[in-house]
């Protein structure tokens, strides 16, 4: 394949979440461009599985780091683990990201903090320390995976609903700090997408019984294509930002909702 095809190749991708979901489908397609790639999580055995997929599907470089990105003080020491085996990372994705179901009048101040350190605050220091080899290579491409939910409200989320607005102003904030720079900031925010999350949240339903169908209408009736996003779909919007010859993307958050949000 040509190096047009592969625009992305010797860059060095990290993607958190990367084992399974959207993650996993971002990985697949900054791969598909030619990226190698460092995926973090929790869950070793499904990073491994989708290391491994990479590697045979793409030939590409695919390693797997292991850590907790709600322990914030390994972060930055992990990151550096990841450039010192494939080079000083050119590309962060911060997909990773947790979405506990909670009423204000129910929850404490650890649910709050929980869910900031992982969906904000995360992200924050993923990008501290992938700047600096940013700055040197005079190229970066930072994509923070939000949702329509930092966008717009949803009822019984506020803690979820809140961190990802403030990732949007993070992200826009961060955009116009590097605006001088080659290094671009985006968000990318998916409605309702077709992943485990969405399977787990329709077992829930039909549990309490619904049947899977109203379970699943209940899921897509605020988008307009009625339909969940498939992982694939978020993933292509990543890849075209990631991209060289989209360097006049900054700041921006991309709505991958079905029209739910324009």
């Amino acid at each position: 394949m040509s190096q047009d095809a592969k625009p992305l190749a010797g860059l060095h991708a990290l993607v958190t979440g990367g084992g399974h979901g959207i993650g996993a489908a971002i990985a697949a397609e900054l791969a598909g461009l030619g990226a190698d790639l460092t995926l973090t999580g929790r869950n070793r055995t499904a990073l491994r599985a989708t290391a491994e997929a990479l590697g045979r599907e793409h030939g590409t470089k695919a390693r797997v780091q292991e850590f907790d990105l709600a322990s914030s003080d390994a972060i930055a020491a992990r990151l550096a683990e990841a450039a010192g085996r494939l080079g000083p990372v050119a590309i962060l994705v911060n997909n990773a990201g947790v979405a506990p179901a909670a009423a204000l009048e129910t929850t404490d101040l650890a649910h709050w903090r929980g869910t900031f350190d992982v969906n904000l605050f995360a992200a924050v220091l993923c990008c501290k320390a992938v700047l600096p080899d940013m700055r040197s290579m005079a190229f970066g491409r930072i994509v923070n995976i939000a949702s329509t939910a930092g966008l717009i409200a949803y009822a019984g989320i506020p803690a979820y609903v809140a961190s990802k607005h403030a990732l949007i102003g993070f992200t826009r904030a961060l955009a116009l700090d590097l605006a001088k720079t080659q290094i671009t900031v985006n968000a990318v925010c998916p409605g309702y997408a077709d992943t485990e999350m969405a399977k787990a949240a329709i077992a829930n339903l039909t549990r309490a019984g619904r049947t899977e169908g109203e379970a699943r209408a209940l899921l897509t009736r605020r988008n307009p294509q009625g339909q969940l996003v498939a992982p694939q779909e978020v993933a292509r919007a990543v890849g075209w930002l990631c991209l060289p010859g989209s360097a006049a993307m900054t700041g921006q958050a991309i709505a991958v909702a079905g029209g739910e949000v324009m």
